[in-house]
């Protein structure tokens, strides 16, 4: 989510935060010390200049690339917290050009594929670059499908085996399917699970286990739609509710276990295989309404973009343990 997409619903956001923190036992624990451990800060980010981190993948060196929504750039964050400009998505030529909910272009999903390429969502409000664009070293970016103008792609998820890219529209509540070679998208599921109540829907993205996982930001769902035969959307299973402002997600690797950027009520969460949900990071360690998480072996990494805090927008890493303190929140369906 971009800085103003959050402003134009302060209200609504704010009361979603309520019902989140409400929900945790009183007097609870930090959450330092349960299934995370050595959480630290790696990296800070010039708010100043816009560098309100949106989504992440890794590299195999431990580096990360990341993509700042309100400057349309993609960046990679080295070993050392030093920040690399890649790539800068073209401004509309209108300049009041906007997608909806927003007040600016947005650049939102990333995802790296093994050959170094990356590929990045951008909501311009715009017909000629709304859409999926591909970014090579010592290229030009490239948009290699469109997407309505009308919608907000937000996230991104690959499915590497089939050969398919999924784009979560916040707006439109649709999931598109398009090929990694680019072309045309087509609507892989509309189903009503996907719908906004009010701001945004479908939101975060991953393919796991056969299935593309997907939030549900405004109605504080995890969803799991089946990948059928022939890249056939199946019908999509509730498997946790009440994560009110839940945005991207990064499975740990034991099973369906997960952890959920909650943004506005500034926590990551983890949510197991029977859905249960424990908070695992809040503002304690350092966390600036996290937008996103990601996961290599027992590295995690979480990106914060200071959309409410407004302070230190920041790339935050820690290692996997074991534990967690429970809520009352969600349960599997």
């Amino acid at each position: 989510m971009s800085q103003r997409k959050l402003k134009l619903t302060v209200a609504a956001v704010a009361l979603a935060a309520t019902t989140f923190v409400t929900t945790a036992p009183a007097g609870a624990a930090p959450a330092t010390g349960g299934p995370l451990t050595d959480v630290r800060i790696a990296a800070h980010f010039d708010l100043a200049a816009g560098q309100q981190a949106e989504n992440i993948d890794l590299l195999p060196d431990g580096s990360a690339y990341v993509v700042f929504a309100r400057s349309r750039q993609v960046a990679r964050v080295d070993g050392l917290g030093r920040t690399h400009i890649l790539a800068t998505l073209p401004a509309p030529a209108d300049a009041g050009a906007h997608p909806p909910a927003l007040d600016a272009p947005m650049t939102t999903g990333i995802v790296r594929t093994a050959d170094g390429t990356v590929y990045v969502l951008y909501a311009a409000g715009t017909a000629d670059l709304t859409g999926l664009w591909r970014v090579r070293p010592g290229r030009a970016p490239q948009r290699i499908a469109a997407l309505p103008a009308d919608g907000v792609p937000n996230g991104l998820a690959l499915d590497r085996r089939g050969g398919h890219f999924y784009i979560a529209d916040s707006v439109l509540g649709t999931v598109w399917t398009v090929p990694v070679a680019g072309g045309t998208p087509t609507a892989w599921s509309t189903a009503p699970e996907l719908a906004a109540s009010g701001f945004l829907g479908a939101d975060g993205a991953k393919v796991h286990d056969g299935a593309l996982w997907v939030t549900n930001l405004d109605r504080g769902t995890l969803l799991r739609i089946p990948i059928r035969a022939g890249n056939r959307a199946g019908t999509p299973q509730v498997r946790a509710s009440g994560l009110i402002g839940i945005d991207d997600i990064a499975f740990t690797g034991r099973g369906d276990e997960l952890l959920a950027a909650i943004n506005a009520p500034n926590r990551v969460v983890r949510v197991t295989s029977d859905g249960a949900v424990s908070t695992v990071l809040d503002a304690g360690d350092g966390l600036q309404n996290p937008t996103s998480v990601a996961v290599r072996g027992r590295e995690v990494y979480v990106l914060s973009a200071a959309f409410f805090t407004a302070t230190d927008p920041n790339l935050l890493r820690a290692r996997l343990g074991g534990g967690g303190r429970s809520t009352a929140m969600g349960g599997r369906r």
